[in-house]
């Protein structure tokens, strides 16, 4: 296993920790926190379990093959995220520093990676590959579900940067094997 030095690694950790505080201080009005926290509640699960029930029935086409997808990609991803949430143990933001408040409720203990953005982008791809009509705003969503991860204190820009690259990957391994 390849480490950096201490020194740039505690070099990198200060860097991520200060643009954490400075995301959650420029977001600090509470109408758009409140939209970031809707944005956030809905990368829980709630919009993605809706969607996989209805798709089907939804008469589109690709309707039963992008569910699949989804259902498959999200299975692995969760597997993935939790076995790296317990492998490495990073403590989310608002517990390591006290400038950083969470504005939400977490569903585990560890910071790294971010599930919601994980999923969010992972679904993104499939169902914008499916439905290119709905591409906009499904980035749109994504987009505000990983900005809210740092802006809500619960995740660094680290732990996102890293979900949105782990969403791409697995949702174009998926669309690749399973077009």
């Amino acid at each position: 296993m390849w480490l950096w030095p201490e020194q740039q690694r505690a070099r990198w950790a200060a860097c991520d920790l200060r643009v954490a505080i400075a995301l959650q201080r420029a977001v600090a009005q509470p109408m758009l926190r409140l939209v970031l926290a809707g944005a956030s509640r809905l990368g829980d699960g709630v919009a993605w379990y809706a969607l996989l029930l209805v798709l089907p029935f939804t008469g589109a086409p690709h309707a039963w093959q992008c569910m699949l997808q989804m259902l498959c990609v999200g299975t692995i991803n969760l597997v993935i995220y939790r076995h790296i949430k317990r492998r490495i143990g990073r403590h989310r933001p608002f517990v390591n520093c006290p400038d950083i408040h969470a504005c939400a409720r977490t569903l585990d203990q560890f910071s790294f990676p971010s599930g919601h953005t994980l999923h969010a982008v992972a679904f993104a791809l499939l169902l914008s590959y499916h439905y290119p009509a709905f591409t906009a705003p499904l980035w749109a969503f994504a987009a505000l579900v990983a900005v809210s991860r740092v802006v809500l204190g619960l995740h660094y820009p680290s732990d996102v940067l890293a979900s949105v690259a782990g969403g791409l990957v697995t949702a174009g391994v998926a669309l690749w094997a399973w077009p």
